[in-house]
């Protein structure tokens, strides 16, 4: 087996399990799981079609010989690829056959709230804009709010030079966005989605907010990525209303937005908001509300696994090359580390180890010694690779 071929099987072959365990739960379908990885990560194929590509046996034995040595849990073939293995099945034959109904709005979703100015928020409300509904956002000051509408502005320009929309059309979709620095303006909106700081005492308190002002059935969604969305809807009265819209950096171009329901949360509400994404353009994929949701759950054990490959001896160059070269991947782990920001990956892993109790989820040591030298990535200019 050459170099590239065994850094593919240390790294991937995890990552395709812990799919399978993950759909064996059934917190998400099989569907769910592969589109949120291909739309979310740029991935050509998700982890179960993966599978299927590469042979579910070949997979199992992999694996299987992987765990032999290294006993890691992770390693160990899950019980359900066990049984497509020696059932000669595949995962698309475990989809169900027959087209899913399109989703339907079960509520009139007419005018739209963001709270936020930061770069999601922007591109949540430039996305609504574009799609046709008057939106209202929030932000703490009038500059703010001015950085806001130049940004969105900017992007619309940026459109307008590629021949892409005119100007007449950028107009209108300027002219569908209304700023404001008082959360009172968000007492008639059909639905709010919130995109402010990773906080969740910030959250809680703008949820009691926004309880208090919305009107009675408004929905209420959060972009978090990581906060737990069932605290928020247990903080007020209408936990029903809650729902997490996690949508992916930059909003204006990623086509992913996973739809997360506690088990308080409506059917009719999930229904709308599912119906809704596909109205703004975006695939939506289901889940529950549990740390990392899919997209997180899954890459980033395989981005920690890849610094601990390092820590083994192996050069981060040959990591990276390997798995763009083997898995084709757009990016290799230590570059995908360093743009999404070592302190984040680091936090999320660390949420990903609290919740699960994985020891295969431990931080890896030199993730943690970078974020405590500062080398964040490509936003400080230097991480795993350097960017001066």
């Amino acid at each position: 087996m050459t170099q590239s071929a065994e850094i593919h099987d240390l790294l991937v072959l995890p990552y395709l399990n812990h799919a399978v365990r993950m759909f064996e739960s059934g917190y998400a379908s099989a569907a769910d799981i592969d589109a949120a990885m291909r739309f979310g990560c740029g991935y050509a194929t998700g982890p179960l079609a993966t599978i299927d590509e590469i042979g579910p046996v070949v997979v199992r034995d992999a694996l299987a010989a992987r765990f032999a040595t290294s006993g890691d849990n992770l390693h160990k073939p899950a019980d359900l690829l066990n049984q497509i293995a020696d059932g000669g099945r595949t995962f698309a034959g475990e989809q169900g056959g027959g087209d899913t109904p399109a989703p339907e709005f079960k509520q009139q979703i007419d005018k739209v709230g963001v709270v936020g100015t930061g770069t999601m928020a922007t591109g949540i409300v430039q996305v609504f804009a574009q799609a046709g509904y008057d939106v209202v956002f929030v932000g703490r000051s009038d500059e703010k709010a001015a950085g806001l509408i130049a940004a969105i502005d900017k992007g619309l320009s940026r459109l307008v030079d590629k021949g892409k929309l005119d100007e007449g059309g950028k107009d209108a979709v300027l002219g569908r966005i209304t700023a404001a620095t008082d959360r009172e303006a968000l007492g008639d909106v059909d639905i709010v989605v919130e995109a402010i700081a990773e906080d969740l005492d910030v959250k809680l308190q703008l949820f009691a907010d926004l309880d208090r002002i919305c009107k009675p059935g408004a929905i209420l969604a959060t972009t978090t990525s990581s906060m737990p969305i069932t605290r928020l809807g247990d903080s007020i009265a209408r936990p029903e209303s809650v729902i997490g819209m996690h949508f992916f950096n930059p909003a204006t171009v990623m086509k992913l937005v996973e739809v997360v329901t506690t088990e308080a949360t409506a059917a009719d509400v999930n229904e709308t908001v599912l119906a809704l994404c596909a109205n703004i353009k975006k695939v939506a994929v289901s889940c529950g509300d549990r740390s990392g949701f899919i997209v997180n759950c899954l890459l980033f054990p395989y981005l920690n696994d890849a610094v601990k490959l390092h820590e083994s001896g192996v050069a981060i160059e040959t990591i990276d090359a390997a798995i763009k070269e083997t898995a084709g991947f757009p990016m290799g782990p230590f570059a995908l580390l360093d743009v999404v920001g070592n302190d984040v990956s680091l936090a999320i892993q660390q949420e990903l180890f609290a919740e699960f109790k994985e020891p295969g989820f431990t931080p890896a040591s030199t993730l943690e010694q970078v974020v405590a030298d500062g080398k964040l990535g490509r936003k400080t200019g230097a991480g795993f690779h350097d960017y001066s």
